[in-house]
């Protein structure tokens, strides 16, 4: 399998358990891996036969800036299955990021990984 990566994406969603963190909002970092085969877009030079990363990056920050949920591997789940809804991704890693999460004590980020594929 080959892959594709989208390191970064950044958007404002209002997820979390929190009053504050759904009225105020807060950055949401997102990573991803579309694992996929590129031979065929490769031979031919044709965008259809692979996957439009600038799509699919627009398609995850909707999904960031769209219906609240509290829970960072909700919001994981749910990008992972608008990525699979391309043809070409067979399996997709997502890793959502969190940097302002309502922590007491000093830290530099939380993460959820998952891991999704074809059934």
């Amino acid at each position: 399998m080959d892959r594709v990566a989208l390191r970064g994406l950044k958007a404002r969603g209002h997820h979390g358990v929190f009053p504050r963190e759904r009225e105020e909002g807060q950055t949401f970092i997102v990573d991803l891996v579309l694992s996929l085969d590129t031979r065929p877009a490769a031979a031919a030079d044709d965008l259809t036969k692979t996957v439009h990363y600038g799509v699919v990056a627009e398609e995850v920050v909707d999904v960031v800036q769209g219906e609240p949920v509290d829970l960072i591997e909700t919001l994981a789940e749910r990008i992972a299955e608008q990525c699979l809804k391309h043809d070409a991704v067979r399996e997709v890693e997502v890793v959502v990021h969190k940097p302002d999460a309502p922590i007491t004590v000093p830290f530099d980020d939380v993460t959820i990984t998952i891991t999704r594929s074809r059934v």
